[in-house]
């Protein structure tokens, strides 16, 4: 099989998209294009057209024609089955048979074509593969991006206790009733700490602002920031520092529930002794019933900001009754935990550490159990014809939860157009580039607790799995809490914030 040409044209002959696999002329390929509307013959059902040196293969897509032009021993089997995988290209890219939108991607059209014949000669390909060439996700872009991230805000962390240092520095000297400390700029002048101070304190204030982190976009060039080929073990210590700040490399569903956490959670009041309470489920279901596996981490990470707060002790109330297995840090009394069910060092003399993160308490459930599926999702694809009529619906089972930004997700069937939605509870969006379907509920609780979808589109019931599911909530599942905080000496309250995310890790149905 020879191929020298595909393209897309007007039903008149004009060229939309063209390329050339051999040297040609573009007055050569237009002058082909413009006579082969002529050489078809009305009432016939052949798809292909036979000249005295080349032929036509052509496929009718609405208002336009995709055309493969061949040498006269090409195999014409061989052609028909190429035609089909550049006819399936074309939706992946452009949500319109129309000649603006194949204009608007021509290039994105034109990677993909290079994907399918190399010289001439087909590929061993198939549409999942020429997407995921044409894509060049980068991992290592993603990482150094992540970790260039956490540098601005250690940098932010760090403007920001300058500037306490700075206003402390002039609230001391305003008290002792001395001249403010000042500060040398250039040549001789100087200006007064209570200025700087408060022009630092501005900065801040104007460059922490905070943001919606957008939707991550897939770079559609090269990128000058990273060079790829880093060394492996760099990598490693990147994500592993990454992982020690908090920050997740996770999967696509795993990263909108953290977007979605950022977006969702308001800036927490926090006081000297705060606590971060987080749980993460990652759980599969088959798509019969069942639960295949259900596993939950948490913990509770204690931040001191105030050493006089340092030798405290928490008062944790547990009324999970599902089996959860407890976990103290090694440096926390067990014995007083299991008795009294307090948080403290096994010696009391001494503190807990100021200005940083200490996971002092973690926990885990790992089940099988149907009834411990916080929200169940039924799907039920039934063929119809050459379509197939999807049904889903969701039910909150755990109903003391609270579930913010759900998104379950669909995958379709490739080449197929957009799906015919029926009935609806919430909202959805079509995402045509990746085939995903995507069910969007911002509440789901105890006076929202079910919901469906129904929709049509062509496909066979394997086409509409795994469904993956993502969302956040401020309450967690197990019931374990933080109610008092108390000091070691003196046994008086102390005033204490808390902020409780639960998260998805995975939740798939399979």
């Amino acid at each position: 099989q020879v191929l020298l040409a595909a393209a897309v044209c007007t039903k008149a002959g004009k060229a939309i998209v063209s390329r050339q696999f051999v040297e040609m002329t573009r007055t050569r390929i237009e002058g082909l294009l413009a006579a082969f509307p002529k050489l078809m013959n009305t009432g016939k059902q052949h798809t292909f057209v036979e000249t005295e040196s080349v032929r036509y293969v052509y496929q009718p897509m609405e208002k336009l024609y995709m055309v493969l032009i061949t040498t006269k021993n090409s195999n014409i089997l061989e052609d028909l089955e190429t035609l089909r995988l550049f006819s399936r290209v074309i939706p992946e890219y452009c949500r319109a048979l129309e000649e603006n939108e194949i204009s608007e991607h021509c290039f994105d059209l034109i990677f993909a074509f290079d994907e399918i014949v190399a010289l001439g000669y087909r590929e061993n390909v198939n549409l999942a593969q020429i997407r995921t060439f044409t894509e060049m996700d980068s991992h290592e872009e993603k990482v150094f991006r992540a970790v260039r991230e956490t540098q601005e805000r250690e940098a932010k962390a760090e403007m920001r206790r300058k500037a306490k240092e700075l206003q402390q520095a002039r609230r001391d000297a305003e008290r002792h009733g001395k001249k403010a400390p000042g500060f040398g700029g250039f040549g001789s002048s100087a200006v007064s700490g209570g200025t700087t101070a408060a022009m630092i304190t501005e900065t801040i204030i104007e460059t922490e602002k905070p943001k919606v982190a957008p939707a991550p976009a897939r770079p559609s060039g090269p990128s000058k920031a990273l060079k790829l080929g880093a060394k492996g073990k760099e990598v490693d210590n990147f994500v592993d520092k990454l992982k020690s700040e908090g920050e997740n490399i996770m999967t696509s569903v795993g990263k909108r529930s953290v977007e979605a956490a950022k977006v969702l959670t308001p800036p927490v009041n926090m006081e000297s002794v705060h606590m971060k309470i987080e749980e993460k489920i990652s759980l599969t279901c088959g798509r019969d019933g069942g639960l295949q596996n259900m596993e939950l981490h948490g913990m509770i990470m204690l931040h001191i900001s105030d050493e006089k707060f340092a030798r405290i002790r928490l008062h944790v109330e547990n009324e999970d009754k599902r089996g959860v297995q407890l976990q103290t840090h090694p440096n926390v009394d067990k014995k007083l935990f299991t008795t009294e069910s307090q948080i403290g060092l096994k010696n009391p003399e001494k503190s807990f550490p100021i200005n940083s993160d200490v996971g002092v308490l973690k926990w885990r459930l790992q089940t099988t159990e149907e009834s411990f599926i916080p929200l169940t999702i039924n799907c039920w694809p039934s063929e119809s014809g050459n379509s197939c009529d999807v049904n889903i619906e969701y039910e909150l089972q755990e109903e003391s939860l609270e579930l913010n930004d759900v998104i379950i997700t669909i995958p379709l069937p490739s080449g197929v157009g957009t799906p015919v939605i029926g009935e609806i509870d919430g909202e959805y969006r079509h995402d045509s580039r990746r085939n995903l379907l995507e069910w969007c509920l911002p509440v789901i609780d105890a006076k929202n607790k079910s919901g469906s979808l129904e929709f049509s589109i062509a496909g066979q019931p394997n086409d509409f799995f795994p469904v993956q599911v993502a969302f956040v909530s401020k309450k967690n599942y197990c019931n374990i809490q933080v109610t008092k905080v108390t000091q070691v000496d003196g046994n008086s309250p102390v005033r204490f914030s808390t902020e409780t995310t639960f998260l998805v890790d995975k939740y798939e149905i399979l």
